[in-house]
């Protein structure tokens, strides 16, 4: 009996070891194929729940069905015109026939390693295909103008291509050499472009003197400007005070003419008031060209000498 026993017990272990061996579960993050010494064996297993193979025979590979990441290398590249510059680059891919893959790649990591000789290569003969304004701008639009004066100054080049255009030329080149690999590229991107630290020191010292170029010319068109507004200020108080001792002249022309003729209206009614006013008027001479200094010469028929001979 005991010996029964023990020989079902195995007999039973067996059993749950074989069952165990022959049952694999697939989540849905994940794809794989069946292989028999090495070599694939029927169709990929692509859907999720349980799966059968035959135990001790048969392994399983096991490959991600989820988007995987590519992040490029920072390479030195040169473009079309010679400039050198450097390009940071990433891409989005995911395993499409999970038997081609294994049968070319083998796995993930040797598949990240063909994606790098690929995509580097294709970045590469993509930006030294093109200008580098070409690289780094996507579309001709027109520049932000914050000023009116900068409407002159910022004018930006046209481009025949585009930074899209490219990233789209690269991910198609891309797709046609991994199309027998079992693997898409979904998506490629430029993560990040700079010169090179030789080119960059250039440019800056470049864009420095443009800036002063453009400083100069502001600071001489404000002091042309400050000159023009001189001159028209010195222009229009010249005018101004010419036009002003005009028109006080003839105020005071005016008023001498109005108080001659109230005078003389006054002074002409009868021969007392005649003689009055040449006396005021005589007076008045009298006290504007006289002082204790001065010496005067007088004829007897003068109205000076009249009316000071009349006093004694």
């Amino acid at each position: 009996m005991s010996r029964n026993i023990i020989i079902y017990s195995v007999i039973s272990l067996l059993l749950i070891i074989a069952a165990n061996g022959s049952i694999f579960i697939l989540d849905e993050t994940q794809q794989a194929i069946v292989t028999q010494f090495g070599k694939p064996v029927g169709e990929p297993r692509t859907s999720p729940g349980l799966n059968f193979k035959v135990p001790f025979l048969h392994k399983v590979q096991f490959f991600d069905k989820r988007y995987l990441e590519w992040d490029g290398d920072r390479n030195q590249v040169p473009t079309k015109d010679k400039k050198f510059i450097f390009v940071d680059t990433y891409a989005r891919w995911e395993i499409t026939n999970p038997l081609q893959f294994f049968i070319r790649l083998r796995d993930e990591r040797s598949a990240q390693s063909r994606l790098d000789d690929i995509l580097d290569g294709e970045t590469r003969n993509a930006i030294a295909s093109h200008d580098l304004l070409d690289v780094v701008r996507s579309t001709n639009r027109d520049p932000e103008v914050t000023e009116d004066f900068m409407e002159e100054l910022e004018v930006l080049e046209e481009i025949s291509v585009g930074r899209e255009k490219i990233e789209e030329i690269v991910l198609s080149k891309a797709n046609e050499r991994t199309a027998d690999l079992g693997v898409r590229i979904l998506d490629f991107k430029f993560k990040r472009m700079n010169y090179v630290n030789e080119v960059r020191d250039r440019v800056y010292d470049r864009m420095i003197s443009e800036r002063n170029r453009i400083a100069d010319q502001f600071r001489s068109e404000g002091q042309g400007e400050a000159r023009k507004i001189q001159g028209d200020k010195e222009r229009d108080l010249a005018k101004i005070q010419s036009e002003a001792f005009k028109e006080a002249e003839e105020i005071k022309g005016r008023a001498d003419a109005e108080a001659t003729a109230i005078y003389a209206a006054a002074y002409n009614q009868n021969r007392q008031a005649v003689d009055l006013y040449k006396f005021l008027r005589t007076m008045e001479s009298f006290e504007k060209s006289l002082d204790e200094n001065t010496s005067i010469i007088l004829s007897t028929d003068s109205d000076f000498f009249k009316y000071l001979n009349s006093i004694k």
